[in-house]
This record gives structure tokens, C-alpha cells and sequence, in this order.
């Protein structure tokens, strides 16, 4: 399903958090386009995964917005905003007795019409292009780590979602599919149009392969724009409290080297 209409989400002051507390704080980001892959950096405790849960309903939001196309995202009941946005937490719910196949149709079920079909087909391709099409019939609670969570990623995109929001999707992975992943998700992002958020703590990966960075810091925007734009000694200090150098390799890829915690700690 490709999406000849571009999208965008505009993060306009939104203020969300838990209990009495705010872990977000009035944070705005400008328009995010459809098509793009965008690295939602930051430190830990930052607000990066409550973003996250604000964006998907699973978190309440008490000022601001999330406007996907001048549609309020923050004001659509829970279900009609599933119908638009996809999140795949960091922590995977505990694995049911079901086989990787039915898991993935049952998640494309739950993105359709009950009336429409699915195709079954689709589902395969996706799992091949993912590395676990010979899993399919496996059951999902004999999986290692890993490969649940390329089943949670399989999960999300056969949903066609408008949003993709991903909490750490590299976290169990080991160098080869996180390259493997970062690759299929460019591809999915731009052959379907979708707005694809996602949660990086490896600043490399995103210099890498992300089109655009969102770095926060105490729930707040500290810079965003081209990853080599936000990801800059200067921010790494600020941030992360960290001395670094970002140096281009020999094939011109530019990449963070930290030399020494900050004199000034965040």
C-alpha cells in the first residue's frame, strides 16, 4: 500500500507525563515529513520513550498537540488512533502461544476492516525481507530476544500505519540486523510514505541512516534537523555530558568518538 499524499506531524507544546508529574514540557517539533526516518535522541530519563507513548495514547497528555495532517492526534479515542499510528515498545509483552505467521495476520487483522482480507502472501514477503521467514511456524515463546522483537517489527509494518513509532527496535539486535533493520526500515519508510519516529541510543546508527534528528533533553527540544547538524560536540556536551570528536571515516560516513566524560557535567 503506497501513499501518494504526503503527511506530516507537527509536536506543537506538548506537555505529558505520569501521575501528577510532567515528563514532557511544552516540546515542539517541527513538521515531520512523510517518508523520512527521524532519530529520536537523547539521554536517558530525557523523554524519549514518554514521547513516544504520548504520541500512541498510552500516556496523558495535559496541554498541546500532535497534528497529523490538522488532525489532533492527542483528541482521537485510542482505537481510531490506532487506525493511524503504530508503536512497538522497547519491552516486548510476554510471548503467547501463537506461531510467528499467525502472530503477524492477527496483527494485520487488527489494522483492516474485518471485512477485508489480508494478504497472506504479504506476510511472507515481509518476514523474508526481514531475515525470519524460516520462522514462521515457529511458536513465539521459543524465540530468542532478537527474534522476537524482528516479529514485533514485522508486526507494526504489516499494519501500513501512518505513524511508526519504534522504542529501541535495535536494543536485542546483533550488528548485522541492526544494519539489516536500519536498511528495511529506510525502504519501508519511503515506498509507503510513512512518518517513521524512532528511538536510538547508538548516535552512529543515526548518523548513519537516519534523514533527520530530534535530540531532547529534561523534556525538552534541544536541536533538531540533518543528523550531522544535531549530533555536534557542542550538543554532545550539552547532552550527554560527554568530550567527543564527530570525524568523517575514510568513505565519508561521519562518526561520534568520545574522548572523555565533560569537566561540566548535564
Amino acid at each position: 500500500m503506497t501513499r501518494t499524499a504526503a503527511a506530516s506531524l507537527d509536536i506543537h507544546g506538548l506537555t505529558a507525563g505520569y501521575g501528577s508529574g510532567d515528563v514532557l514540557h511544552g516540546l515542539s517539533v517541527p513538521a515531520l515529513a512523510a517518508g523520512q526516518v527521524t532519530a529520536l535522541l537523547g539521554p536517558n530519563g530525557s523523554g524519549k520513550s514518554t514521547l513516544l507513548k504520548a504520541l500512541a495514547g498510552l500516556v496523558r497528555v495535559r496541554a498541546g498537540s500532535a497534528s497529523l495532517d490538522g488532525q489532533d492526534l492527542t483528541r482521537l479515542g485510542f482505537g481510531e488512533r490506532a487506525r493511524h499510528v503504530v508503536y512497538l515498545p522497547q519491552s516486548l509483552p510476554a510471548a503467547v502461544h501463537l506461531r510467528v505467521f499467525e502472530s503477524v495476520l492477527v496483527a494485520a487483522k487488527a489494522g483492516e476492516a474485518l471485512s477485508t482480507p489480508v494478504d497472506m502472501a504479504a506476510i511472507d514477503r515481509l518476514l523474508d525481507r526481514l531475515g525470519i521467514g524460516h520462522l514462521a511456524l515457529h511458536y513465539l515463546d521459543a524465540l530468542s530476544g532478537g527474534q522476537k522483537q524482528l516479529v514485533g517489527l514485522a508486526q507494526a509494518l504489516i499494519r501500513h500505519p501512518r505513524v511508526l513509532l519504534l522504542d529501541e527496535p535495535l536494543s536485542a539486535l546483533d550488528l548485522n540486523y541492526q544494519f539489516h533493520v536500519m536498511q528495511l526500515l529506510k525502504q519501508e519508510t519511503r515506498e509507503h510514505g510513512l512518518i517513521s519516529i524512532i528511538v536510538l541510543h547508538d548516535l552512529n546508527v543515526a548518523l548513519q541512516h537516519a534523514d533527520r534528528a530530534v535530540m531532547i533533553q529534561g523534556g525538552r527540544l534541544h536541536a533538531e534537523g540533518p543528523p550531522a547538524d544535531v549530533i555536534t560536540p557542542a550538543s554532545l556536551a550539552t547532552v550527554y555530558g560527554v568530550q567527543a570528536r564527530v570525524e568523517a571515516c575514510s568513505r565519508g560516513v561521519r562518526q561520534v568518538l568520545v574522548d572523555a566524560l565533560d569537566e561540566h557535567p548535564r
